[in-house]
């Protein structure tokens, strides 16, 4: 048993297998949506391919809800086009309703019906099928999440944890090509969710069914995701695995997203990039072309003999394993922060050596991309 039902549920029976879902590919073209004058989304162009997790990922108000309204059919776009394996769902004079779009949908609050109990909950959207088959499938989901013994209850003697689980049962009753999945794990508390979403993940992985989920939480995107949308004031910005992303971000947003950054002001010059804090990186741009450099927490190293400049320790602040510092360095203006192991530095030291690892480094040319 795992420690998730340990927790949250003690009289719980081993979940089991899940059954395979037909995995379909979900396509936006071209995807645009308005508010009246207000512009939601913006020409998106995405594909959600059979059997993997697609994580849509930005702020709020970046339209990634609205994403997922649109692939449920509880919004219709207002240009382009969605297509189902090819089939078109959404686009100029068609339009599937949601019920036969065989996609399902969990909410963020799980929206359960408080006077139904789990069993009924589960089977609620199951009506093409006779009661027994409906409650023998409604059984089979429950016990699929580990809730086999607790179909008779009610959604309000259950933990935040175990109402997931239904909602996720619901959803993948009636074995959906296509599971939505808005925010998900927001409800939950942080001790339970990083266990309540890797049970999550394997049974997605088990019924095989293509998953977007929607999330403003970047390592909880990489967690989970095959590959990653970033979205930005309703456009995409930039598409790929969670590596690629973290590693070679289009612009200082996409970044930012990833990791906390220092942003520090660099030049061009002899084919280097030059900063405050020295070298960090070679160019092939014209001497004296602006950069920006966006130096990763981690990658800002405080010492005592190391090579580098001069520093002085403004503040420390202890974080378990690790410790956040605030240092200031002369030639730039703002403090910088560095994120080091615990105990790396002396209690009482202020005045160290600040040096640069260069794989936390990346470089942009001034005028690309904002936080």
């Amino acid at each position: 048993m795992s420690r998730a039902k340990k927790l949250t549920q003690p009289a719980t029976a081993a979940r089991t297998s899940a059954g395979v879902s037909f995995a379909a590919n979900l396509t936006f073209e071209n995807v645009c949506h308005h508010f009246g004058s207000k512009e939601i989304l913006c020409g998106i162009d995405l594909v959600a391919e059979a059997g993997g997790i697609l994580c849509l990922l930005g702020p709020s108000g970046s339209g990634k809800t609205t994403l997922l309204r649109i692939a449920a059919g509880i919004e219709r776009q207002s240009e382009g086009r969605l297509l189902l394996n090819g089939r078109e769902m959404a686009g100029p004079g068609v339009f599937v309703p949601p019920e036969l779009r065989g996609v399902g949908l969990m909410f963020q609050d799980y929206a359960l019906f408080p006077h139904m109990t789990l069993l009924k909950n589960v089977a609620f959207g199951l009506s093409g099928l006779s009661q027994a088959a409906a409650r023998r499938a409604a059984g089979s989901a429950l016990e699929r999440v580990g809730l086999s013994n607790r179909g008779d209850q009610y959604p309000h003697m259950l933990s935040g944890g175990e109402q997931q689980r239904v909602a996720l049962a619901r959803a993948l009753a009636p074995r959906p090509s296509v599971l939505l999945m808005d925010e998900p794990f927001s409800g939950l508390d942080s001790r339970l969710k990083d266990v309540i979403r890797t049970d999550t993940l394997q049974i997605l992985r088990e019924t095989r069914a293509t998953a977007i989920v929607v999330t403003h939480d970047a390592e909880e995107a990489m967690r989970m995701g095959d590959k990653i949308a970033l979205l930005r004031g309703g456009r995409l910005v930039q598409t790929g695995t969670g590596a690629e992303l973290y590693r070679n971000p289009v612009d200082l947003f996409t970044a930012g997203f990833f990791s906390e950054l220092n942003v520090i002001p660099a030049e061009a010059s002899g084919g280097r990039v030059i900063t405050a804090l020295g070298p960090v990186g070679e160019t092939a741009l014209c001497d004296g072309t602006k950069l920006t450099v966006a130096l990763r927490l981690m990658g800002l190293r405080l010492g005592e003999s190391e090579a580098g400049v001069l520093g002085r320790i403004v503040s420390r602040r202890f974080l378990g394993g690790v410790e956040l510092f605030t240092v200031v360095v002369e030639g730039i203006d703002e403090p910088l922060r560095s994120r080091m192991r615990a105990g790396v530095v002396p209690d009482d030291c202020r005045d160290v050596v600040v040096s640069i690892d260069a794989q936390d480094v990346i470089i942009f040319e001034k005028d690309v991309g904002g936080r």
